[in-house]
């Protein structure tokens, strides 16, 4: 395992789930790392460990929903380490439900976070990272690529997001700068206990099988080593990888097989 100590990590929605598992993971690789969630008791426990086996990290309470927050974030970041090498837009969660039930304003959270907390996030670092000739990464989903019925708001700000890498791959190639965009499909973690306002219910079951969910720690090791290769792009989990791969080439057989087997989005919890 290459160390890359005296680089530096920020990681948006760290106090859980991916976020909290690639935090651990770039920690592991040498990196000092900043910590930026909403929910300070759970950035601070993860700090406490990550210190505690000898790595570097910074806690930062942040909203990705509020513009002034990145900016302040990023430059205590700057102000405690001087640099920024990587940036992982992380955090987000997902509104479902049909379309005819969705309000506008469930489309607006969804895209306030989802879309513009990406945006807001790359704005706020992207300077640092021209100048250390960084890697930027989204978290986006195999969503970006299939939606299904009952999914649109979360489809549509993870086919946004795709296609910002895409351009953002081109834009900041010439000037070193790498732009992973990553499509997880079902991975541990707390976005399916969340409901259509942010709110997340603790007692609510993750009714995705053990058996197709793939564990936080092993899906950070491929996201982090796709980062850390400046891949442009990284499909996680098998099932992704197939669904992703009928929906490019054989589009209409992935019709047939959600019409035929009536495949919806979950449910809000």
């Amino acid at each position: 395992m290459k160390n890359y100590e005296g680089k530096v990590a920020v990681v948006t929605g760290a106090s859980s789930g991916i976020g909290e598992a690639l935090s651990r993971e770039l920690a592991a690789h040498g990196f000092s790392v900043a910590l930026l969630a909403r929910r300070k008791d759970r950035l601070v426990a993860l700090g406490s460990e990550i210190e505690s086996k000898g790595g570097k990290s910074l806690t930062v309470t942040c909203d990705v929903t509020k513009d002034e927050d990145l900016p302040r974030a990023m430059a205590e970041v700057k102000a405690a380490w001087g640099r920024i090498d990587v940036v992982i837009a992380n955090a987000g969660f997902g509104v479902v439900g049909p379309f005819e039930r969705m309000t506008l304003d469930d489309y607006r959270r969804q895209f306030d976070t989802n879309v513009w907390g990406v945006i807001r996030t790359i704005k706020a670092a992207l300077p640092e990272i021209r100048a250390s000739k960084g890697r930027v990464a989204v978290i986006g989903s195999l969503n970006g690529y299939v939606c299904l019925p009952n999914s649109s708001p979360y489809g549509m700000s993870k086919f946004a997001v795709r296609a910002l890498c895409d351009a953002l791959y081109y834009e900041l190639k010439p000037e070193g700068v790498s732009v992973t965009h990553i499509a997880p499909g079902f991975v541990e973690s707390e976005i399916r206990q969340v409901d259509n306002k942010g709110r997340w219910h603790e007692r609510s079951r993750d009714k995705i099988p053990n058996w197709i969910r793939m564990r936080t720690p092993k899906a950070a090791r491929h996201i982090v080593r796709a980062i850390l290769k400046r891949k442009r792009e990284e499909v996680i989990t098998g099932h992704a990888k197939i669904a992703a791969f009928l929906q490019r080439h054989v589009p209409w057989l992935f019709s047939f097989v959600v019409c035929r087997m009536g495949l919806k989005a979950r449910r809000e919890p």
